[in-house]
């Protein structure tokens, strides 16, 4: 018999080749139709059934059809999971078939690149509901929110999923704004550390994980969702871009994705300057940038800096957008046109292609040996669907168990006045009273399935046990008797229950006001995208209910599953106590039970401040003076609760700070040392902070930023001696030139328990000359922790 010659494998299939020759060659034998497929997603839900994924029907869109695009190659797979209610096991399967046919369809066999929403979790119908990104930031523990990331993203990528939308490093400017649920917080170095080892724990479960949104969405005038921003250079630079910069340096990230707003009248999906100036030739970063979903269409319809969808197209390209989300509109037909016509260079559509590509070589996705069949179905008989069903779980025991952790760490004792912990020898009668008590989904954000998606499939069954406020309260206190009454509704405005909610809390010995949020979507919601408020008073009658039950006189302790801080009027100084907690998943109700209890002493801290006034917004800690309480103002923006605040149930005694040197130059680092001691009756966690004042500059400052931070956990009695190296880099900021600089003068380096209370302050020197510093100088300061010994 004769032997068939041997047939050299495709290039660009050839893993023994380096990625960039690969695709290089790839982009080579490629049509222009076939480039333009890479570039764009499309819309798809997975069946129920395990069929081939069908396109999804969205109102902003024209319905496409996958048996014309196929041909020409698809570049994503835009939310199989995370449009409708799909057992994941069939999901998997839908996802898998749908993925060989793409591959069986297009010339080159390249698969697409499926992605998902993962923003508390993996948006899938059964899976963990974790935190939202505001608890991420009150547990100020970037390990264990790095241990949840690798949790999601192996869930994740065991279905076949490649890619996820997540995490928000947007900054609050104004807690009015409906997406604040979705931030980590206020402070730059907080997000940064937080959102950074969310990256890299997604990242290492191999999903690349993206950064959103690219930049300034969160500073939009009045709070208002996509509103124009108005802020300066500085600003941008030294609040809204230092986390983006900490990411894409330190986390391995693969994806950015661009904001919807403008910035000064430059929409971020055609802003050359951003994309490419600054996140690629300054920067470094090397993947794809993503549309925010429908974002170059709005260059037409919404920023009106395009004429047609084909100029669109051009002008995101130019930029340095990569790829459209979440489906066709102008990568497509109009794309074509465009280049065709000359009024799009090919040239631009290649770049974009390479680094497209490139990110498919390297996800494997090229390789002979690639399969459709996702880990979690390699050794299911796939044959019949049915016997599937059922058979993948995405909330183990272990994801409940990571949800619990943070939630414990997550919930921030705002206000204690002695009530709590609640002494469990005297089984006191509990009056729950409020909206949130037996509202199961009251501990999700506007982006969990059950809310985002779950909510448009009323019979759909939520795909997770939720237990209510009220069900964890039995739990925690089996012993205790505990009324209900809902009192008002979360934004009904309704008050003819709160008589009736009042005659019960003054039969009670305690009244757990039960209040918040609803998360949602587009109005439909008080907090989530495009629920955006006019103050930050608490939604509906809430307060009205609060207050009713304080004259009571019966003991009130505040309870709040919210998506954003809200001011509390007479609670804030009349409450027995305030528990906050930030939309804390599936198992928050739990853990703000076991506060309650005492069973968990409280560890977390506000990643935003708690306002004292509805409606002194918009106002972060970062203030400078003149956006501090002054004589020459009648409205005092001054907190309730400060950035940073939170109680425990044990003390602290912080002492014997020590400075190496009280001078440096500007280009050395200051070294210091202080004690902190347990001096409670039980063990307790205290958050050492570290604020920068800068009394002298040559632009005005904030009066204080945090550049530093580390966790504690001490037994009773237990001491540690706390060492802190600062670089002078972090006393740099962006200079009237544009420039960022380190300018020689007077600092104070305080460490302190919040930003409204300093615990030891360091009067220090920069010397020497005025030094500027770029990209890689020094983020951190080191803290290492030592056990105290007696000298």
């Amino acid at each position: 018999m004769d032997t068939p010659p041997h047939t050299a494998p495709a290039p660009w299939r050839d893993p023994a080749l380096d990625p960039e020759t690969r695709v290089d060659a790839l982009i080579r034998a490629m049509t222009l139709e076939e480039k333009a497929g890479q570039l764009f997603g499309v819309w798809v839900g997975a069946s129920d059934e395990g069929a081939e994924v069908a396109p999804h029907q969205h109102d902003m869109e024209e319905p496409v059809d996958l048996d014309d695009l196929i041909p020409d190659g698809l570049g994503q797979l835009t939310r199989p999971f995370g449009t409708a209610p799909v057992d994941p096991a069939l999901g998997a399967l839908s996802l898998m078939r749908t993925q060989a046919r793409i591959v069986a369809g297009n010339r080159f066999g390249i698969p697409a690149v499926a992605h998902e929403e993962c923003l508390a979790g993996f948006a899938a119908w059964g899976a963990t509901a974790y935190p939202v990104p505001l608890s991420w930031g009150a547990t100020f523990d970037p390990d264990l929110i790095r241990e949840m990331a690798g949790a999601i993203g192996r869930d994740m990528r065991s279905v076949g999923v490649h890619q996820g939308l997540a995490p928000v490093l947007d900054v609050v400017r104004d807690a009015r704004w409906g997406r604040v649920e979705e931030t980590i917080g206020e402070d730059p170095y907080l997000v940064g550390t937080i959102a950074t080892a969310y990256v890299q724990g997604l990242e290492s479960a191999g999903i690349v994980a993206t950064l959103k949104h690219f930049a300034g969405y969160s500073a939009s005038r009045a709070g208002r969702n996509l509103a124009p921003v108005g802020m300066g250079r500085r600003e941008l630079a030294d609040v809204i871009l230092p986390p983006f910069e900490m990411a894409i340096r330190e986390s391995g990230v693969r994806s950015v994705m661009h904001a919807y707003t403008d910035t000064d009248g430059i929409p971020s999906a055609a802003d050359e300057a951003l994309l490419t100036g600054l996140l690629r030739d300054t920067w470094g970063f090397t993947g794809t940038v993503v549309a925010d979903y429908f974002g170059i269409a709005f260059l037409k319809t919404l920023h009106g800096v395009a004429g047609t969808f084909g100029e669109a197209a051009g002008a995101a390209l130019a930029a340095g957008v990569d790829v459209e989300l979440p489906t066709v509109k102008t990568f497509g037909g109009p794309l074509l046109v465009a280049v065709a016509r000359g009024k799009v260079p090919e040239s631009l559509v290649d770049r974009a292609l390479r680094r497209v590509l490139l990110q498919k070589v390297r996800l494997g996705l090229l390789d002979p040996e690639w399969s459709p069949v996702p880990p979690a179905l390699e050794n299911a008989d796939t044959t019949d669907p049915e016997l599937l069903r059922g058979t993948i779980d995405l909330d183990p025991a272990s994801n409940r168990d990571l949800a619990r952790r943070i939630a414990e760490r997550a919930v921030v004792l705002l206000r204690n006045d002695g009530t709590l912990p609640l002494a469990p020898a005297v089984p006191p009668r509990i009056a729950l009273i409020g909206p949130t008590a037996e509202a199961a989904t009251a501990v999700l954000g506007c982006y969990s399935f059950p809310v985002h998606v779950g909510g448009q499939h009323p019979d759909a069954p939520l795909g997770i046990d939720l237990p209510t406020l009220h069900d964890a309260l039995r739990a925690e206190f089996p012993a205790a008797d505990i009324v209900v009454a809902q009192g008002t509704g979360i934004d009904d405005g309704a008050t003819e229950g709160i008589p009736a909610a009042v005659a019960l809390a003054r039969g009670a010995d305690l009244v757990i006001a039960a209040l918040g949020d609803r998360a949602g979507l587009f109005g439909r919601g008080t907090s989530g995208e495009g629920c955006d408020a006019e103050s930050l008073s608490l939604p509906g009658a809430q307060q009205q209910l609060l207050d009713a039950l304080l004259d009571t006189g019966t003991p009130v302790i505040s309870t709040l599953l919210a998506g954003r801080p809200y001011a509390l009027g007479r609670a804030t100084d009349e409450a027995a106590a305030i528990v906050q907690s930030f939309f804390p998943g599936e198992s928050g109700t739990a853990a703000i039970a076991s506060v309650l209890s005492g069973r968990t002493n409280p560890s977390g801290r506000l990643p935003v401040s708690v306002p004292r006034h509805p409606g002194a917004q918009p106002s972060t800690y970062l203030a400078a003076r003149l956006g501090h309480a002054s004589e020459v103002s009648s409205i005092d923006p001054a907190p309730a609760f400060g950035f940073g605040h939170g109680l425990t149930y044990t003390t602290f005694a912080w002492s014997g700070l020590t400075v190496e040197a009280t001078q440096t130059p500007t280009d050395g680092a200051f070294h210091l040392a202080f004690t902190v001691e347990n001096t409670g009756d039980r063990s307790g966690t205290e958050l050492v902070q570290l604020y920068l004042h800068d009394p002298v500059a040559s632009v005005v400052q904030p009066v204080q930023r945090l550049i530093g931070y580390v966790r504690l956990d001490l037994a009773a009695g237990e001491k540690k001696r706390v060492a802190a190296d600062v670089p002078a880099d972090l006393a740099s900021f962006t200079g009237r030139d544009g420039r960022r600089a380190v300018e020689p003068g007077e600092l104070e380096l305080r460490f302190a328990t919040s930003s409204t209370a300093p615990g030891l302050t360091a009067r220090v020197t920069l010397t020497g000359p005025v030094r500027h510093v770029d990209h890689h100088r020094h983020l951190h300061a080191r803290f290492r922790t030592v056990p105290h010994t007696s000298h």
